[in-house]
């Protein structure tokens, strides 16, 4: 698992104790809305939608706020339009960082992105710079404590291709299209699923052994996260549980 993976689980659970649960629901429910217009509204026939919606009720979205969302990406109900923009660039240290939106106003949240990274020590790259170092996959957290020989078993059997620690839980990696299959496998085992989504995983690791150094990079990520069309936040860094424990102090 990367740092920033590690990083970000630490600050989802915080995220849904506090003020900033309002925020992820607005993210999610922006991700519910493109999903359905770009595939329809059945989450049976379109896969992507299917992996909003479970998403969305991971994170305790009311079913009625997701059926509208999908009734505004359908076109049943008004709305914004947004589109998806991704932006590349780099954080403190050389660190390559991908970034997700989904925006009304791409002028403005362009604009926006590349003056937060600015501001936080990084730079904004041209397209297709760092993404060749990233692969998109499907990423299921399973809640521990577990066994982890029998976990690997069932992730195994179903379908799954790798399978890594993350503090007590434990993050299985899946191909994109398998995703559902293998939470639905896992879930049939009697393994509890914290939360599944696609995600883009770093080919190689930086790996950042000095504290100063990690919080300059987290202070850039942190402050492009907070950025309301922002959906996600990919980096190429590793760092130690004990620096993060620090920094989360």
């Amino acid at each position: 698992m990367s740092g920033h993976s590690k990083w970000a689980t630490t600050k989802h659970r915080k995220g849904a104790k506090d003020s900033a649960r309002a925020k992820v629901f607005a993210k999610l429910i922006r991700q519910v809305e493109v999903a359905a217009r770009e595939g329809g509204g059945d989450p049976n026939a379109n896969a992507a939608l299917r992996t909003m919606y479970q998403k969305a009720r991971d994170a305790s979205v009311p079913i009625d706020t997701i059926e509208r969302a999908i009734k505004r990406g359908t076109g049943e109900l008004e709305g914004a339009r947004y589109e998806a923009v991704t932006y590349e660039g780099y954080a403190p240290g050389g660190i390559a960082v991908i970034v997700e939106t989904l925006t009304d106003n791409r002028n403005r949240t362009s604009a926006e992105i590349k003056h937060l990274f600015s501001k936080n020590g990084g730079s904004i790259a041209e397209p297709g710079a760092v993404s060749w170092q990233f692969e998109r996959k499907g990423t299921i957290e399973v809640a521990g404590p577990l066994d982890e020989d029998q976990l690997l078993e069932w992730v195994l059997e179903a379908g799954g291709e790798n399978m890594s620690r993350s503090g007590e839980n434990f993050v299985v990696t899946t191909q994109p299209t398998e995703l559902a299959m293998v939470r639905d496998a896992l879930e049939g085992f009697g393994v509890k699923v914290a939360s599944a989504d696609l995600s883009l995983e770093a080919q190689n690791q930086i790996e950042i052994a000095d504290e100063s150094e990690a919080k300059r990079i987290l202070r850039l990520i942190d402050a492009v996260d907070e950025h309301d069309d922002v959906q996600n936040v990919y980096a190429n860094f590793d760092v130690a549980d004990e620096i993060l424990a620090a920094l989360e102090e």
